[in-house]
């Protein structure tokens, strides 16, 4: 009975640091650990305006100063991708209730493959959106559009198409919001406005933030 109960408590053990092995090993694990570490020093006040989504808002380090008359929370993380994003939105979105979840996702699942279309994000999007108001009820759920960075060119029309989609979702849905950046960074040309971007043409410099602040503050929640 003895040499029964070590070997099944060998095998829970074993169990548990395979969950833990291949928890590690997904995608971003080690970021979403150092948000945790900083949550357990000092944890976000509720009822803020929670970022969460890509590198667009992982870079927007000094985005509290953008916006002096809000509480914002910043979760962006990696170069993530709409399925990371749900992975782990237990983690950094549902515990800090929000008022309000803003987020920027889509452009990487875009570049990710070219079996990656407009349906295909959209209906990403919609299992997040759906994951958020089924836990956050109450919360204003706001998309950001895809930006029209000038490295990907080549997906422009999916982009639009995209952004296109999840804005007409966003319609059907109350309590929601949408965020148009990708029409303000583009010249009349149909390319994006050059000197907004760093010199890898895919991140952006102050001056494309910039553009971000103007349309993002009139749909920030007061």
């Amino acid at each position: 009975m003895k040499a029964l109960y070590t070997y099944f408590s060998f095998l829970f053990l074993l169990f548990l640091s395979v969950q833990n092995l291949q928890a590690q090993q997904a995608p971003f694990y080690s970021e979403i650990q150092q948000f945790k570490k900083q949550d357990s020093i000092s944890f976000p006040p509720k009822n803020a305006i929670l970022l969460v989504g890509s590198s667009s808002f992982r870079k927007w380090q000094d985005v509290q100063a953008y916006f002096p008359g809000y509480t914002i929370v910043n979760r962006g993380f990696g170069g993530s991708v709409l399925p990371d994003v749900i992975r782990y939105a237990n983690d950094i979105i549902i515990p800090y209730h929000p008022k309000q979840v803003i987020v920027y996702c889509g452009d990487n699942d875009l570049a990710s493959s070219d079996t990656i279309t407009p349906e295909i994000v959209t209906r990403r999007f919609k299992q997040l959106f759906y994951i958020v108001r089924g836990k956050l009820p109450t919360a204003t759920i706001t998309y950001v559009s895809i930006k029209p960075s000038p490295s990907r060119q080549k997906l422009m029309s999916k982009m639009i198409e995209t952004n296109s989609m999840i804005l007409k979702f966003l319609r059907t849905q109350k309590n929601t919001s949408y965020i148009d950046v990708f029409h303000p960074m583009m010249l009349p040309t149909g390319r994006a406005i050059p000197e907004i971007f760093l010199s890898d043409s895919l991140h952006m410099n102050e001056k494309g933030y910039a553009i971000w602040k103007k349309a993002m503050e009139p749909k920030l929640k007061k």
